[in-house]
């Protein structure tokens, strides 16, 4: 099975600048995304799609491929993942470059573990779903919501105000950290969830 490994790394980033080339514990952020991919003994490819030069420079010095520069389209503040991952693939198929699975990693995530992509990969590829990736549960019952309006708050879900937190359901998040996909079940769905 032919896997890739696609690190998303614009160079725009408007909260944190330049976030994705930022020093964390003495190396560019990146670089813990790039060596675990790389770590994992998974992936045919591991490349960084970024519209940044100073980005591509350092993603190649950790050992990863920057095969093209990524489209000003997908490139703003608005385009999500599976817009950047479409296009990517798309390019890479252009270039002679087709695989079964990819696994779209963020560039600012520094505990990605090999163990949690090569676990996460058994479970796409055993169950042959259509993406997996990991998540968190919440660290409240969010059945419990609050929103303020004119300063006034007021709860999300009243039905909720008297039942102990202990009774409500656990509710997970995206973990922010990667997304396997199987791409022909991607290019069909055309989203990651």
């Amino acid at each position: 099975m032919a896997n890739v490994a696609i690190i998303t790394a614009r160079g725009g980033s408007k909260r944190i600048p330049r976030k994705n080339i930022k020093l964390f514990r003495g190396k560019p952020i990146i670089a813990y995304s790039i060596e675990t991919a790389l770590a994992s003994n998974l992936f045919d490819y591991v490349m960084v799609s970024t519209d940044d030069d100073e980005i591509a420079n350092i993603a190649k010095s950790y050992g990863a491929q920057v095969p093209f520069i990524r489209s000003k389209q997908t490139s703003d503040d608005v385009t999500g993942t599976a817009d950047v991952l479409i296009e990517v693939l798309t390019e890479l198929q252009k270039i002679g470059k087709q695989f079964e699975n990819a696994c779209c990693i963020y560039p600012t995530a520094p505990f990605i573990s090999t163990n949690s992509i090569n676990n996460s990969y058994i479970l796409l590829t055993e169950n042959k779903f259509g993406s997996v990736f990991p998540v968190c549960p919440f660290s409240y019952p969010i059945q419990r919501a609050l929103e303020i309006n004119n300063a006034k708050t007021k709860m999300v879900n009243p039905e909720n105000l008297n039942k102990r937190s202990q009774d409500l359901a656990p509710r997970y998040h995206d973990a922010g950290q990667f997304y396997w996909v199987n791409v022909q079940a991607f290019f069909k769905r055309k989203n990651i969830y």
